[in-house]
């Protein structure tokens, strides 16, 4: 094992002697980090930033690129994705848990990872594998992005630590708890920690979500309570933006309690969390501001998120997912290793495992969605069009013969001519 040097360990004390000194006595040191298993190799970086630099440079988070926030199906480049709006809950939130004085590199680790299990087609295509496919399983469980993102970091991405084939980023248990509890949609006027959480707690969560529709837990750090408002701060101004973008609404229709930009959306409950929450173990709105904000996501339910216009196409990409679904089940049963699901999935997963571990330990039906689950928009549509739609011949074998080498007889059989 590499040791680390004299000026590491110094580096390393001075980062938990600053932290000793500016952070409040509700947030949560660095050096509090649990991982399920010793980091191989020392390091100078605390824990929870390691933990945000491995977010962020696996591929579950660059596939955020392509994942849309609300407005999928859209060819206005200015349309806010999923990469800008995990940023932005990054951004606000490490401003206020500056004002806070908490771990802003946990909240930053939370806020990167919170939505990297989010499906294509947003929380319609969350919605649609719920209901059409891990309901239908033989053993059925709820599909919940929070379960899925902690499913690709924990299991899907990374190394292989023990040398058993299963991969893991082996973040810490408060990083991954706050991916798990983030649970942006359910909007609340305060929430304190449930601080003491184990790995087996953990666990239990994870299995708890996957029996219910809709379950409450509420994440173990103050630092993951931060990361469940600014969530919504992150959106719910910024939808808005985007629907007058697309002349779907008009500013003067905005409520304007809170402000009628998303710059002054943001600004206004920022402010509020940060003068309510300061000294106390709990993240909170005042009672007028929760009651403006709850006024304000209605209207964007009954305005944006609802409206038919962004829906129309919802039936039919229902109707896809699931006959994807069948076709790639079928491919994994087969072990038609030309599959997609192979090339772009099994085959990554299980890079460097003889043995196979993930095809062969894990139920056909949970890699295929493991797979859709990984789906961009884009790619999603792409993968159905290659398996469900035919493809023209390519026009001139001698144009493939001199890119790829390969003689008239070897394509003719590669392709089924005879």
């Amino acid at each position: 094992m590499i040791g680390l040097s004299e000026l590491g360990k110094e580096i390393v004390k001075d980062f938990e002697a600053r932290e000793e000194r500016e952070l409040s006595e509700y947030a949560t040191p660095s050096k509090n980090g649990v991982r399920r298993r010793p980091d191989r190799h020392p390091n100078i970086r605390p824990s929870f930033s390691r933990d945000g630099d491995r977010i962020l440079h696996s591929f579950a988070y660059t596939r955020y690129i392509d994942k849309t926030q609300v407005f999928y199906l859209s060819d206005n480049d200015f349309i806010t994705h999923r990469m800008v709006h995990v940023q932005l809950v990054s951004k606000i939130g490490r401003i206020i848990a500056r004002a806070l004085r908490l771990n802003e590199d946990l909240v930053e680790a939370i806020a990167l990872g919170h939505d990297i299990g989010h499906a294509p087609f947003g929380h319609e295509g969350e919605k649609n594998i719920s209901e059409e496919i891990t309901q239908k399983l033989p053993t059925p469980f709820f599909f919940h992005h929070s379960v899925q993102g902690v499913r690709f970091l924990e299991k899907l991405e990374g190394r292989d630590y023990l040398g058993n084939g299963k991969k893991s980023l082996n973040l810490t248990l408060q990083v991954l708890d706050g991916i798990l509890c983030h649970d942006g949609e359910a909007v609340v006027q305060r929430i304190s920690p449930s601080r003491g959480k184990k790995w087996e707690d953990h666990d239990r969560e994870v299995e708890r979500k996957m029996n219910s529709k809709e379950v409450e837990i509420r994440p173990m750090t103050l630092e993951g309570c931060l990361v469940r408002f600014v969530d919504v701060i992150a959106y719910v101004g910024r939808d808005i933006e985007d629907a007058i973008m697309i002349d779907l609404i008009a500013r003067d229709q905005v409520p304007s309690d809170l402000g009628q930009t998303n710059r002054d959306i943001v600004n206004s409950l920022a402010m509020n969390i940060i003068e309510n929450s300061r000294q106390k173990d709990e993240i909170a709105y005042s009672k007028d501001c929760f009651d403006s904000l709850c006024r304000l996501k209605e209207f964007n339910y009954n305005n944006i998120y609802g409206n038919d216009m962004i829906k129309k196409e919802k039936d039919k990409i229902k109707e896809m997912m699931a006959q994807l679904y069948q076709r790639l089940l079928g491919h994994v049963k087969e072990r038609n290793h030309s599959s997609p699901i192979f090339l772009d999935h099994i085959d990554y997963i299980d890079k460097n495992d003889p043995g196979r571990s993930y095809l062969t330990k894990t139920e056909p039906e949970v890699i295929v969605v493991d797979y859709t689950a990984g789906m961009t928009d884009d790619y999603f549509i792409h993968v159905f069009n290659e398996l469900f739609f035919p493809r023209k011949l390519p026009f001139n074998f001698r144009q493939i013969e001199r890119l790829t080498g390969l003689s008239k007889e070897n394509i003719r059989k590669i392709i089924g001519v005879a």
